[in-house]
């Protein structure tokens, strides 16, 4: 849909929620359409138009019970606003998508495809650090919450990662890939799988993870973050989540720095630290074989995330560091 059609899905959308008359503000228009809106109590809210066919209705609405209950126990990030039906999701007819709507969460973005240079390396670490902290916070109260028999969230373990059919799909198959690149792809999942299964005989931490801190996922107010868009939520290894936010800085010359920042805050085991790097390949991985169905075969943006899993694995494999430039 194209941003007009969305803008007026959206103010169908907001029917449900019994909102004053308003202009929702576009802020994305990708594969959920998200914009700003007036919340039923007068309120700044953030209202999405779901894409079809990723979730089933229960995870959408699993996502929201899940953000719901950790805004309960003490955790700052959008939580879920009822629609008038008092459901937390709305079908919206002449969109064919679900909608929600959460509350607002002021900050900026930890970066753009990274962390942002303009925050300079003390702050780059004392957010990072932060950020280990919060993801450490999630898992803990996720741990403790009594979630309902329909739950329903998709399982990210090592079949979901590196087996036949991976959920993000098969990233050796990515058409960026060179025949060199796909054999040295298909050994790094081969030695990744072995890993991973050593690691889960040995009591791996598996539950509810955010699975996608990405910097664009990250607000940042002064010295503080706070997660946003749990869409990609999952039950899978909480190992992940750190590898994921160190995905998009892994080979920045500090990037050594922001493991140990992130760890820290976290608090890893010295045992589970060592493992990071590994679990951060695995996200290259994965990104490669997102891409696969959402960019042409020519597309820079293909061609970037084969290049960056190439060159993880290829380090990951040969047994140089892979964390730095």
């Amino acid at each position: 849909m194209n941003d007009s059609q969305a803008i007026a899905y959206a103010k169908a959308a907001l029917r449900a929620w019994d909102v004053p008359d308003c202009t929702p503000r576009l802020i994305k228009n990708r594969e959920n359409a998200v914009f700003e809106v007036i919340a039923p109590d007068g309120g700044r809210a953030a209202l999405r138009l779901h894409r079809p066919g990723y979730q089933t209705d229960d995870a959408i609405r699993s996502e929201l019970i899940w953000t719901q209950q950790l805004a309960k126990a003490g955790m700052d990030l959008p939580r879920p606003i009822p629609s008038r039906c008092g459901d937390l999701i709305s079908y919206v007819p002449v969109a064919g998508r679900m909608a929600s709507i959460v509350s607002w969460v002021d900050g900026v973005p930890l970066g753009d495809g990274g962390i942002a240079d303009e925050w300079g390396e003390a702050m780059q670490l004392k957010l990072f650090t932060a950020l280990g902290a919060e993801l450490a916070k999630l898992h803990k109260l996720s741990n403790a919450l009594l979630l309902p028999n329909a739950f329903e969230r998709a399982r990210l373990d090592i079949s979901g990662l590196l087996g036949d059919t991976p959920n993000w799909g098969r990233f050796w198959e990515n058409p960026a890939l060179g025949d060199a690149d796909k054999s040295l792809l298909l050994e790094a999942r081969s030695k990744l799988t072995h890993l991973l299964e050593d690691y889960q005989a040995n009591g791996a931490d598996f539950g509810l993870i955010h699975a996608d801190a990405l910097s664009e996922n990250v607000l940042v107010s002064d010295d503080t973050v706070t997660l946003i868009d749990f869409d990609d939520g999952v039950f899978g290894f909480r190992m992940y989540e750190l590898g994921v936010a160190m995905s998009q800085v892994w080979d920045q010359p500090n990037a050594p720095k922001l493991a140990n920042a992130l760890v820290d805050g976290y608090g890893l085991k010295p045992k589970d630290a060592k493992l990071l790097p590994a679990f951060t390949v695995i996200r290259t991985l994965a990104s490669c074989g997102w891409a696969i169905s959402r960019y042409a075969a020519d597309d820079p943006a293909l061609i970037g995330y084969a290049d960056r899993a190439r060159r993880a694995a290829s380090r990951f494999m040969t047994g140089d560091p892979v964390f730095g430039g």
